[in-house]
């Protein structure tokens, strides 16, 4: 059985590893990213073709994948002049794989139908270290028929998909998930510092949480790795994690959510103090300067 060729737009530090687990599992790819190096580097590969616009991309895959910091970028690559849009194929589906504002995408699946294709919405979560081993867990909004198209795609990058619902549902759960993955990020992180003050060891504290009910993902996969370690390099910028953040809330339209609203802001002013490129474990340093505790 032949594989079909994967159009891949988006090269970064998730999309890189994710369209190298596509050519691990068989497949040709069409790839495209504003970063010409990035392209180059993959394309030494000879499943691999480099493509000079999306719409390049389009002509030569049926399913194409976006891997795109924002939506603001992803409906430039798919409405631009030299878009996906301009060129695709009728029955083609467009994979939509970033962490993206649902209504947003829900308006560039309709667009998509008008053009005889398909968009669906499967953002990711696990960071670099997974997108590497393609062990992401993936979130899928759109119908079941599509699904069933594109899921071997899809398994050949995460070990689990699961469907939220329609479009849009599953970037919405996708801002959910890390409106709650930087909730215990920060409220861990404050637990460690004030227990620090108080004249506790931090490498014990975090194997007491990890033993102990106070466990979660940061605890586990993060603060000994990149916070106590002085590395704060987990991929993952925390401008992403502010965007994120504000897409979640943005579902909150009442505005009851008052410690999600607090989590946004401190997140917020983390970001603006850091400034662009920090990585999203960062937020450490940024709170234990406002405590007066130092960390590596």
């Amino acid at each position: 059985m032949t594989t079909p060729t994967i159009g891949f737009i988006g090269l970064g530090s998730m999309g890189k590893p994710m369209a190298q687990c596509l050519l691990q599992a068989g497949y040709s790819l069409a790839v495209y990213d504003t970063n010409a190096q990035a392209v180059a580097t993959l394309a030494q590969n000879e499943r691999v073709s480099a493509s000079a616009t999306p719409a390049d991309v389009a002509k030569r895959a049926s399913i194409i994948i976006t891997m795109l910091p924002t939506s603001a970028i992803v409906e430039q690559v798919l409405r631009g002049s030299d878009g996906v849009f301009s060129v695709v194929q009728p029955g083609s589906i467009i994979v939509e794989m970033s962490s993206g504002v649902p209504a947003a995408t829900r308006a560039l699946a309709q667009e998509a139908q008008g053009h005889g294709a398909a968009l669906v919405d499967a953002p990711v979560s696990g960071g670099v270290s997974r997108a590497n081993t393609g062990d992401l867990s993936i979130m899928f909004g759109g119908t079941d028929a599509s699904l069933s198209i594109v899921e071997p795609v899809l398994r050949a990058m995460g070990s689990s998909v699961v469907r939220t619902g329609e479009v849009g549902s599953a970037h919405a759960m996708k801002a959910l998930n890390n409106l709650v993955s930087a909730g215990g990020f920060l409220i861990g992180i404050e637990a460690i510092l004030m227990g620090k003050r108080f004249g506790l060891d931090t490498e014990v504290m975090v194997d007491v949480l990890n033993a102990s009910t106070g466990m979660n993902n940061s605890t586990q996969k993060k603060f000994k790795q990149f916070v106590l370690s002085g590395k704060y390099n987990a991929g993952f910028g925390l401008e992403l994690m502010v965007k994120d953040l504000g897409i979640a809330l943005g579902l909150d339209e009442n505005h009851t959510a008052e410690f999600s609203q607090l989590c946004l802001k401190t997140w917020r002013a983390a970001a603006e103090s850091l400034g662009k490129g920090a990585d999203h474990t960062e937020l450490a340093k940024f709170i234990a300067q406002r405590c007066d505790v130092t960390l590596p």
